[in-house]
This record gives structure tokens, sequence and C-alpha cells, in this order.
């Protein structure tokens, strides 16, 4: 077996199994705690590592608006602000029966949305766990996983419905695909990249949209994909729904991502498609790729240069890789066993199962900062049980500290994101409200309030106008609001469109002429 850093090896027992051993080599039989001391001099140290100053934060903000300018100018940028053809605000008096299906970086949702008018709905919704084998497998075995668990959802659910399916009926469908798409309408994405960890081979470059489709015709599922979104997108549009003052939505999860709704006349790299300039679309800006590959602008630690080298995609998603739910807890168990190679940290004790990446669950974190016992024994409970580790209490209070500092940075490099968009859409005076999701934003303890720290930071006292809010389940609810929409306004948008570029130009290329048919 690989020798751990920690020393290991194995022995063979008479049943012929195999035993593993892992030591922690040191050079004496009983070696001391570390001290409350020790453990604070080396706080010291990581301070100064993960604290951002708000004169750095506004170094970041001005780089971040210039990268997301170069994405709307260029096309193929690194952060590709990425047009979704979602044309405009609902206007909160959408109603009726309408899917949604939600592949996240964790879990496939399958969600039946009643929208209700009024900005209301209904939903009612099953969760699937997906495994590492299906992330990383074929990905049209991953869609047909996907069609087979809405098949299950709709044999279920419309079984027992008044409003059953009537023969020949299909349902529209909403699908969040929560990953980068280059789109030429909305229910199309070709798939530029997968992130948060997925790597289903023979899907990058293809049109995900269509092997979606392949697989609700192999389980012949009575549903029409009528709309294939971000599940940022889905979030700006439901957010809205409810509370019209949204501008902008957020997600901090898995992932991060970002989505706003962008003039037309400002996104010169479709210029050629002859929109109407006086339009509005929606833009998925992917920002989790936000400095990746050149690393001028963030400030990345040895541990982040790290987690991003031992990744399945190095050098990519650099945003992410220092705020999202995926990475924090490793971030941290990174710190963590240097400070046990360094003989500071666990000594005498056998440390093997730190040695696993990724085992140390931002969760964990989460549970850390929020223990409100004097002897921090939720954080006992946590090496005890999935670790085998004894802990003095000056080591749970470092830890804790430590989360503190990780987390804390989390939120305020995120609030950088925020402020790029509001700065280049010009919110600061009047303000907006911002729709925020995911698991980080949703359970981190603090993180809403260190984002609403970092903007004030930021932009001083005139960042208080800029409040984020939970978004009630929105890629699902906006997901359905999306396929609700009205097929004939969307294609008058486009021929109106088309229409007024035959003028200027004197024709129509064949991607409008094939938006027009749709």
């Amino acid at each position: 077996m690989p020798a751990s850093r920690r020393g290991s090896g194995s022995v063979t027992l008479p049943t012929g199994q195999t035993l593993a051993i892992h030591t922690r080599i040191q050079g004496e039989e009983d070696l001391p705690h570390a001290t409350k001391k020790t453990m604070a001099d080396h706080l010291r140290k990581y301070e100064s590592l993960f604290t951002l100053t708000p004169q750095r934060m506004r170094m970041i903000v001005e780089a971040f608006t210039e990268t997301l300018e170069i994405g709307l100018n260029k096309p193929n940028q690194i952060v590709p602000m990425i047009p979704t053809y979602v044309f405009g605000w609902p206007t909160g008096q959408e109603t009726g029966d309408f899917l949604a299906l939600d592949l996240g970086g964790t879990n496939l949702r399958v969600c039946l949305v009643t929208l209700q008018g009024e900005g209301k709905f209904e939903i009612t919704q099953t969760k699937y766990r997906l495994t590492e084998e299906q992330k990383q497998d074929d990905g049209q075995k991953l869609f047909d996983f996907c069609a087979e668990c809405l098949k299950t959802f709709v044999d279920t659910n419309f079984g027992e419905r008044d409003s059953a399916l009537k023969p020949g009926q299909n349902l529209p469908l909403g699908f969040t695909f929560s990953y980068p798409c280059s789109q030429e309408r909305i229910d199309h994405g070709e798939l530029i990249r997968w992130t948060k960890g997925f790597g289903a081979a023979n899907t990058e470059g293809r049109d995900v949209a269509e092997m979606f489709k392949k697989s609700l015709e192999k389980y012949q599922l009575p549903i029409q994909l009528t709309a294939l979104i971000n599940d940022t997108t889905g979030t700006l549009i439901a957010s809205h729904y409810v509370n019209p003052r949204t501008k902008i939505a957020v997600i901090f999860g898995t992932g991060c991502n970002a989505a706003y709704m962008e003039n037309v006349k400002n996104i010169e790299k479709i210029n050629h498609l002859g929109i109407d300039p006086a339009a509005e679309m929606a833009i998925n800006c992917e920002w989790g790729a936000f400095d990746s590959f050149e690393h001028e602008h963030l400030p990345r630690t040895k541990y982040d240069a790290i987690v991003d080298d031992t990744s399945n995609k190095p050098g990519e998603q650099a945003f992410e890789k220092l705020i999202s739910g995926r990475y924090l807890g490793e971030i941290l168990r990174l710190v963590i066993c240097e400070l046990i190679d360094e003989g500071v940290l666990f000594l005498g004790q056998n440390t093997y199962k730190l040695e696993k990446p990724y085992c140390l669950d931002t969760a964990f974190l989460s549970l850390m900062e929020s223990d409100p016992t004097d002897e921090l024994l939720m954080i006992i409970g946590i090496f005890t049980h999935f670790f085998a580790l004894e802990t003095t209490l000056a080591e749970r209070q470092f830890f804790r500290a430590l989360a503190k500092l990780i987390g804390r940075r989390a939120a305020r490099l995120s609030s950088c994101g925020i402020a790029a968009i509001v700065s280049k859409m010009g919110y600061l005076e009047e303000g907006c409200m911002v729709g925020a999701d995911g698991s980080l934003y949703n359970k981190y303890p603090g993180f809403a309030d260190r984002v609403h720290e970092g903007l004030q930071d930021i932009f001083g006292e005139k960042g208080r106008n800029i409040i984020t809010h939970h978004a009630e389940d929105g890629s699902g609810v906006g997901s359905a609001i999306i396929a609700s929409y009205d097929k004939d306004q969307e294609r008058r948008w486009i021929v109106h469109s088309c229409l007024n570029y035959r003028q200027d130009e004197g024709h129509c290329d064949s991607a409008k002429n094939r938006q027009i048919a749709m």
C-alpha cells in the first residue's frame, strides 16, 4: 500500500486478510499536546494569510468589473458572460403547472411547480443523490439517469392528481443545468466545461439539451424541453418574480456563480444577431472562472495552490476554488496536515484518517463556528467520531478560529463579485436586492452578514443599499417560470430583431432563421 506521510505499513493475518497500520513517527514515546500559546502564535500567521483588507477588496472589484466587460465584448473569454436568450423580467402573473429538472453539484431534483400569479407558487419535489461514479461516467448515462428519475416522479405525482395528463398532452419542462454552456437559443446549450468536480465523458462540446431529449425519448416521457438554463439564471428570474427589486442573483454552494439582466446594446459579441438593442437579456456570468490561469488578482495561499493543482481542472475556476463549499473544508484540512507534519498538532496520535483529500467537509467548518459550548464539544465530536483523534481545548479554539478565517475570506471575496456587477450596472445609488441561494449562503453561520460587511468595506455606507436575501428554491421555480414564458412573445422578439437586421444589412443569417423556426 502507498506510504502515508506519517508512517504506514501492513501485516497479513492468518486468515489472509491485510491489516493496515498507520503510526505517527516521533522520537519520544510521550509527547505533549500543543499549548494555548503555541496555537495563538500559529493563528497570527494564518490571520495575515487569510485576511482581506478593504483596499485589497476594492482592487479585486476593479479587476473583476473589467473582466465582466471583456466577457460581454468578446467571445471565448475566461469569464464567458454567456447570453441566455431569456428576454426580460417575469410579470409576476405567470400561472400553470410546469416541470423543472435541476442538475446540481450534489443532487438531482425533480420539481412540479404550480405558478399561482402575484409572485406566489407551490412546489412538489423529489431529490436524488448523485454518486461520484455518475459524475465521472459517460454523459449519456447521466442524462438517462435524469430521465429515469423524471419518469418515476411523473408516474408518482400525475397518477394521483385530478389534473392527470390527457393522452397526447406534453408537459413543458425547464432544465436547470448548472454548468457553463454556450447557447444560440433558449432550448440549446453546448457544454463548455464541467465544473464542481464533474467529469462525465463525451459531454464537453456537445449540445446537452439534445442529449437529454434523446434520454426523454428513450423513456417515452410526455415532456417537452422548452428551456435550458443555468441555476443562477433561474434564481434571478424566481427572485424577481417574488420581489421585483431583485436585480442580481448569486449561488454560493458547491460552486459559485452570478446572473443579472443586461441591456442587449452592451453585449457587443452578439451584435451580429441583430437583436433589438433596447431589449434586456439575462447574462449567466460563470464568474467562478475569474482570475483563472494567470492568477493575477486573487489572494491565493499555498493551500489554495495545492487545492488547484490536485483538482480535476488545474488552473481553472480560480475564484470558485477560494469561496465555494466544495473547497473550504479541504483548505482547512491542508493547514491542519501541515501543522501535523511540523509536529504541532495531534502529537503521538495516528492521523492517517486526515490524509484523505476532502475528508474534512465544509459542513464541519460550519459546525465548528457554531459550537455554543465552552469546551467546544461539537469539535470534540467531529475529531473523535470521524478521525479517531483527541483534541485539547487550545487546539479546538484554534480550529474554530481558523475555520472562521477561511469562511470569512470566502464571504468577503463573494462580496467582491457582487460589487463588480453593482458597479458595472450603476445600482449603488438606488440600491437593489440580490437573490442568493446555495448551501454556503443558507447554512454557513454568519455568511450573509459577512457578505454585507464586505459590501460596506468596499462601498462605505452606501454598501448598505445592496441587500442579499434568501431566494426560495430559485433554480427550480425560476426554471418553471422561464418554461412558462410565452413562446409567441419570444418569436416576436427574434423576428422583429431579424427584420431590423435585414433592413440594416440586407440579410439575416442562418442562426437567426433556426431560432425563428423553433
